[in-house]
């Protein structure tokens, strides 16, 4: 603390950094804020040259944009982002609303986001649980009371009311993990049908003819995308639609896949694989088949969805199909940087990523005759 603010007699005034006066009994509890002003003389430079160093620094010779960081760092210069709104500056910070961070796959897409935001500069706002109407509308209502820049919509279950709360109030926004695309509005997806054929292919060319598919929301297009991706697989092999048995589950989680799972083992016919339409729900059916007293793959083979870090450390490594998660909120991010960066022209683009299957122990074993 300045010792003249400390040391001076009660009701003495003293001039702060910024021109203004503080009380000096009042000083050890409101430290004036720091300006770009104070910033600008203490580093010996011009309010523009300040300026460039936080928005163009590139424009700034090395030499002077590290004295200036340094004065910023020593004097704890924060910029006063509601103020810079204030004469127009487009907003810092950008959001990204997904179904659940329990969910590994939503933490890599919101990661991507964030490596994007990070290379422009900026900060992200991360929102969660955006399924439920009430939430999302908590959700919109502090992002356009903070002027966010836009959102990253992953919200997957009720998004067309997201969406239209959206346009409603004017934020601009780029869908994530949707293949429909909306007008004048960016989107990145992934080919849900391609993957979900995949998976089942895989089974049906280890020599699988009744395979069960552990499935989730039917709300979502996610899960009605991979079963009719897994059923085209079945119907190019020449096998009868049934031979893909459906065990609905109301949420994609592991206690989820651990119900399915015995639900599996009470079926008078057990099929001998089993796909599942991610990979949480994946881990709860081995865990469930583990408990019973069976094989992996060698009763029965399991396959995942996302290929998110657990599928490669489970017990029995788990075949998954792979959604890069990271490179779609990296993509997202990027386009919607774009589209809100100050008079830089913009074509909505529609991006649909491939996924990939990744082959691993629970599914390198025939199945027993």
């Amino acid at each position: 603390m300045d010792r003249r603010w400390a040391d001076a007699p009660p009701g003495q005034r003293e001039r702060a950094p910024g021109g203004r006066s503080v009380r000096a009994g009042q000083a050890g509890r409101t430290r004036p804020r720091v300006g770009i002003k104070d910033v600008a003389r203490e580093a010996g430079v011009s309010l523009g040259t300040v300026s460039n160093v936080l928005n163009r620094p590139e424009v700034v010779a090395e030499a002077t944009r590290s004295r200036v960081l340094e004065v910023i760092d020593s004097l704890g210069y924060v910029r006063a982002e509601g103020a810079r709104q204030l004469r127009g500056w487009a907003s810092r910070v950008v959001a990204v609303m997904v179904l659940d961070l329990a969910n590994p796959f939503f933490t890599a897409l919101a990661s991507g986001v964030e490596q994007a935001a990070r290379e422009a500069d900026l900060g992200i706002m991360v929102c969660t649980g955006a399924y439920e109407p009430a939430v999302a509308a908590r959700h919109l209502s502090l992002i356009t009371s903070h002027q966010i820049r836009g959102a990253v919509l992953a919200s997957g279950e009720g998004v067309g009311r997201t969406v239209a709360a959206f346009r409603r109030n004017a934020v601009p926004f780029v869908m994530a993990d949707q293949n429909a695309p909306q007008p004048a509005a960016c989107s990145v997806g992934i080919d849900d049908v391609a993957g979900g054929h995949a998976a089942v292919r895989h089974l049906i060319e280890r020599s699988h003819r009744s395979i069960a598919y552990i499935s989730g929301p039917d709300r979502l297009q996610q899960i009605r995308d991979r079963r009719r991706g897994a059923l085209t697989a079945v119907n190019e092999a020449g096998l009868p639609s049934a031979a893909l048995r459906e065990l609905p589950c109301d949420a994609l989680t592991v206690g989820a896949g651990k119900d399915a799972g015995h639900r599996l083992l009470g079926l008078p016919e057990r099929p001998t694989a089993v796909f599942c339409a991610n990979d949480l729900l994946a881990l709860g059916v081995l865990q469930a088949l583990y408990e019973a007293g069976l094989r992996v793959p060698e009763d029965i083979a399991v396959v995942g969805y996302d290929d998110i870090e657990f599928a490669a450390s489970a017990v029995v490594p788990l075949t998954s199909v792979r959604r890069p998660a990271v490179a779609m909120g990296r993509q997202a991010g990027r386009l919607l940087i774009e589209d809100t960066a100050d008079g830089a022209p913009h074509e909505h683009a529609h991006v649909v990523l491939q996924p990939e299957l990744v082959v691993r122990r629970s599914t390198m074993a025939a199945p027993a005759r």
